[in-house]
C-alpha cells in the first residue's frame, strides 16, 4: 500500500520523513502533512486499519474522504474554498472564479462576455490560416476543459490578447490550458497553429513549467535547480538533503556506505529495495522474477533473453566477457559461464523471428509491419526529401549512411530526440542552408554537435577545428563582456594576435585539443581577472606600478596568479605596461616523485589482465612504457602501426619504434577490432581510438579519464616514465623516437643525469653480441 501511495523515489522519502518527524499523525490525522501522508492514511483506513485515523479537516474537524491542501494544511470543501471581496458587488465571499484581469468574483455576479467563445477563437485562427474547420476548433476548445467552461472562457481571452500564442510564442502562456488547446489543434490538422518550443533548450517538447514568465520544458527546470553537492562537488539536482539542508546529488545518495548494501543478486553496492530471506536486493534486481540462468545455473532475478527465448540473471545479462566464438569483449547472451556467447555469435530461435513484409528479410519483429530497418529509412525519405519528393544530392551520403547503420532502432530513437529531425528537414527542403555558418545559428548543446559531426564525416560539410571555432567564440564572448573601453582592446589584441596566433602556430593545421584550449581560456581569463582588480583600485595597466602588482599578488582572493604572468609579461613586451616584474616559473625536473616500481606493477597489470578492455590496456601501456600523452595517444591512426617482416612497429615521432610481443599483439587486436561507439553513421573511421562521434577520435579528455579509471595517475606516470628513459637515451634520439620537442629532451636528460657515454658503452656492447 505505501508502494502504491508513494512508489516515486522523491514521494516515498518525503512520506518517510514526514512519519520520523511526527509518526502521531497516524493515530491523530492532523495536518500540517505532506501530501502523500494524508493519501496514506485515506487508503489505509479504507483498508480496515481501525487504528489508523483518516485525515481531519484543520478547521473544522471534518473527516476527509478527499484531500483540498493550502500549503501543509488539509481543509474540508467548505473551509478549503477561498474568500475575498468581490470585484463587481463588494461583498467578502467565496471565489467563484476571476475575470478578465483575473480579479475575483463570485458566482452570484457572472461575467458579462456574452460572446461565443468558439466563435470569437475561430475568427483569430482564421486570420492566422483561412479555411479552419469550425467544428475541429470548437471540439478542441472542449477538450481543453471538459468540465469547466470559465477555463475554455479564460484560453479564449488569452489567446485573443495575444494570438501569437498559436503560432510558436506559446512559451508565454500564462494558463497551462493553452497548451493544451494549441497540442489539440496542431494534432486535428489545423493549418497554421505551431506547437511551441522550449526556449530554453529549443526542443518541441511539452513545456508546462512556469519559469522567470516562460514555460519551459522539464529538463530545464531541472537544470534550474542545480546545485553544487556537499560531498563531491558535482553541480546537479539535489536528491536528497542532509541534516544540516546541504544539497547531496543522486550518486551520493546512492552510494552512501550509510544507505547502500551489498545486493546478492547482482553483486553490486547498491540502495535496498527489498529484503528477502537469502538477504538485500537493489532496485535493478527486485522487480524480476527469480528463474534459473541459463547460463549461470544459479537462481536469482533475471529475464528471458529477446534473442533465444533463454532465462538470463541480472548478473549475466550485465557480465561482459571474452566470447569463446569470436575472442571479442562484449555482452553475454547465451552459452556457458565457462564458454559464454556474446549477441552475434549466438544462434537466435526462430521463435522470436519472422520476415518483414516489405524488404523480406527475418528480423526480430516485436508488431506487425516493416523491419526497423526498412521503417529508418522511409523516415529519413520523408525528413531529406525536397518539395519534388526526391533527396538532394548533397544529402545522398548522409542518407545512405545513416540507412545502413548497425542498430535502426537506435538511429531511429536519435532522430526523435530534440531538434534532430527538424534540423534535418530544414537542411532537406532547403529552409536552412547546408552550412556551418547555419548550424552555428542553432542553439549550443551536444544534439547540435553530434548533427555536425555526422555531416561531417559523410562529407556533407568541410572539415573544421571544432576547438578553435569554440575558443574563438568564447574570446569574443569575454572580450566584448568587459566593462572599459581600454580594457576590452587591450584583451583583443592579447587574445587575438598572442593567443590564438601561438595556438595555430603549434598545432601546424591540426586540431587543437581540449587541454589547448583550457590553456588558452584560463590565460585570458586571467588577464580578465587582473584588468577588473586594477578597474577596482581605478587603476589602468599603464598606471599600474610593481608595488600595486606586488599587492594583487600576494592578496588571498587572487586567481589564477601563474597564468597572469604570461599576460604581464606579454604587455611589457607590447609597451602596454612599463616599469613591471613578473617573474617566470621555470621547470627544473619533476616536481612529484618518482616511483619506478608503482609504474612496472601496473605495466605487469595491464599485460596480462584479460578482464581489461584491450584497448584500455594498449593506451595505458603507451603512457607508462613510452610516455605518451592522453592527447598525442587520441590522435593515432592505424598508418601509426606497421607490421614488417614479423615486426611490429609504432610511429611516435620520425623513427619508428618496435614494440615487444605483448603490446604488438595488442596494437594489431586494436587495429582489427576497432569499434567507435557511434552506431548513428558508418564511416571508415582512420583513428586507432575512435570516438563517439562519428569519424573523429577521442578526445584527449575521455583518453585521460579511461586511464584514470584503471588506476594510473597521468602526470605522475608520464614523468617517472620520461625520466627513466631520459637515463638510458640521448637526448636526440629520446626526441626522435617518443615524438617531443629536443629541448623538452635536453631538459629531461639534464634532470635525469643521463649522459652519451652511458648509452655509446650500450650500443658497443649490442654490436659486440651481435657479431659473435
Amino acid at each position: 500500500m505505501v508502494t502504491a501511495v508513494a512508489g516515486g523515489r522523491a514521494k516515498s522519502r518525503s512520506l518517510a520523513k514526514a512519519l520520523a518527524i511526527r509518526p502521531a499523525v497516524l493515530t491523530d490525522g492532523r495536518s500540517p502533512a505532506p501530501r502523500a501522508i494524508g493519501d496514506l492514511l485515506i487508503e489505509l483506513h479504507k483498508a480496515g486499519a481501525s487504528a489508523i485515523a483518516p485525515p481531519l479537516c484543520a478547521e473544522c474537524g471534518k473527516t476527509l474522504r478527499t484531500l483540498q491542501r493550502k500549503g501543509q494544511d488539509w481543509y474540508c470543501s467548505v473551509c478549503g474554498q477561498e474568500t475575498a471581496e468581490c470585484t463587481a458587488c463588494g461583498n467578502i465571499r467565496r471565489v467563484g472564479f476571476r475575470d478578465r484581469k483575473g480579479l475575483p468574483r463570485c458566482k452570484m455576479c457572472p461575467d458579462h462576455d456574452h460572446r461565443d467563445p468558439v466563435a470569437v477563437v475561430h475568427d483569430l485562427i482564421t486570420a492566422i490560416a483561412p479555411g479552419a474547420d469550425h467544428d475541429a476548433v470548437a471540439e478542441a476548445l472542449r477538450r481543453t476543459a471538459p468540465d469547466r467552461p470559465h477555463y475554455r472562457q479564460r484560453v479564449v481571452w488569452a489567446v485573443e490578447e495575444n494570438p501569437r500564442l498559436l503560432t510558436g510564442e506559446g512559451y508565454l502562456a500564462p494558463h497551462r490550458a493553452i497548451l493544451k488547446f494549441i497540442d489539440l489543434l496542431h494534432e486535428a490538422g489545423v493549418a497554421g497553429i505551431v506547437r511551441p518550443a522550449c526556449p530554453r533548450c529549443h526542443r518541441v517538447v511539452r513545456i508546462d513549467k512556469p519559469l522567470d514568465g516562460q514555460r519551459v520544458c522539464r529538463n530545464c527546470i531541472a537544470k534550474s535547480r542545480v546545485e553544487e553537492c556537499v560531498r563531491c562537488g558535482a553541480r546537479r539536482e539535489p536528491a536528497t538533503r542532509d541534516d544540516q539542508g546541504r544539497p547531496l546529488c543522486p550518486h551520493c545518495l546512492i552510494t552512501d556506505p550509510a544507505n547502500t548494501e551489498l545486493c546478492i543478486s547482482c553483486g553490486e553496492r547498491r540502495r535496498v529495495q527489498n529484503r528477502t530471506a537469502d538477504g538485500p536486493l537493489c532496485p535493478n534486481c527486485c522487480p524480476l522474477p527469480f528463474l534459473v540462468c541459463a547460463i549461470c545455473g544459479r537462481t536469482a532475478p533475471g529475464t528471458l533473453s529477446k534473442l533465444t527465448g533463454l532465462p538470463r540473471c541480472r548478473g549475466c545479462f550485465q557480465r561482459q566477457a571474452h566470447c569463446t566464438v569470436c575472442g571479442r569483449l562484449r555482452g553475454i547472451h547465451s552459452g556457458t559461464a565457462d564458454a559464454p556467447i556474446c549477441g552475434p555469435c549466438t544462434t537466435p530461435d526462430a521463435e522470436f523471428w519472422r520476415p518483414c513484409p516489405t524488404c523480406g528479410q527475418a528480423e526480430r519483429l516485436h508488431a506487425p509491419g516493416p523491419c526497423p530497418r526498412c521503417t529508418l529509412k522511409q523516415r529519413l525519405h520523408d525528413l531529406l526529401a525536397d518539395d519534388t519528393g526526391s533527396i538532394p544530392s548533397k544529402l545522398q551520403p548522409l542518407y545512405d549512411a545513416l540507412a545502413s547503420t548497425e542498430r535502426a532502432r537506435t538511429a531511429m530513437s536519435w532522430l526523435s530526440k530534440g531538434i534532430v529531425s527538424t534540423v534535418l528537414s530544414d537542411l532537406g527542403s532547403g529552409r536552412r542552408p547546408l552550412t556551418h555558418q547555419a548550424l552555428d545559428e542553432l542553439p549550443e548543446g551536444k544534439v547540435v554537435e553530434h548533427i555536425r559531426s555526422v555531416l561531417v564525416a559523410t562529407g556533407v560539410l568541410p572539415k573544421r577545428d571544432e576547438q578553435m571555432i569554440r575558443l574563438e567564440r568564447h574570446v569574443k564572448d569575454l572580450v566584448t563582456s568587459h566593462t572599459t573601453v581600454e580594457g576590452r582592446k587591450i584583451l583583443h589584441r592579447y587574445a587575438t594576435w598572442h593567443l590564438l596566433r601561438r595556438l595555430r602556430r603549434r598545432s601546424r593545421g591540426k586540431e587543437i585539443t581540449h587541454y589547448q584550449l583550457a590553456t588558452a581560456r584560463q590565460h585570458l581569463r586571467a588577464a580578465v581577472y587582473l584588468l577588473d582588480w586594477l578597474e577596482e583600485q581605478n587603476l589602468t595597466l599603464p598606471t599600474c606600478r610593481q608595488a600595486d602588482l606586488d599587492r594583487w599578488m600576494t592578496s588571498n582572493d587572487v586567481l589564477l596568479r601563474t597564468e597572469a604572468g604570461h599576460f604581464v609579461r606579454w604587455a611589457l613586451s607590447q609597451k602596454i605596461a612599463r616599469d613591471l616584474s613578473f617573474p617566470a616559473v621555470r621547470w627544473n625536473g619533476p616536481s612529484q616523485a618518482m616511483d619506478d616500481e608503482a609504474r612496472w606493477d601496473t605495466a605487469r597489470r595491464l599485460l596480462h589482465n584479460d578482464t581489461l578492455k584491450p584497448e584500455d590496456r594498449l593506451a595505458g601501456l603507451l603512457l607508462l612504457l613510452y610516455a605518451q600523452w592522453p592527447a598525442t595517444i587520441s590522435r593515432l591512426t592505424v598508418d601509426h602501426i606497421e607490421e614488417t617482416d614479423g615486426a611490429v612497429r609504432i610511429h611516435l615521432g620520425t623513427v619508428p619504434v618496435e614494440l615487444p610481443t605483448p603490446v604488438a599483439e595488442l596494437a594489431l587486436h586494436q587495429v582489427a577490432v576497432r569499434r567507435s561507439h557511434a552506431t548513428l553513421a558508418r564511416t571508415d573511421s582512420p583513428w586507432l581510438f575512435p570516438g563517439g562521434q562519428p569519424g573523429r577520435q577521442i578526445s584527449a579528455w575521455a583518453m585521460g579519464e579511461r586511464l584514470r579509471k584503471l588506476g594510473i595517475r597521468l602526470a605522475e606516470a608520464r614523468s617517472t616514465a620520461l625520466f627513466q628513459l631520459a637515463t638510458e637515451l640521448p637526448a636526440a634520439v629520446l626526441a626522435r623516437t617518443l615524438g617531443i620537442d629536443i629541448t623538452v629532451a635536453v631538459k629531461w636528460q639534464r634532470a635525469a643525469a643521463g649522459d652519451w657515454a652511458a648509452y655509446a658503452a650500450e650500443i658497443s656492447r649490442r654490436t659486440t653480441a651481435e657479431q659473435a
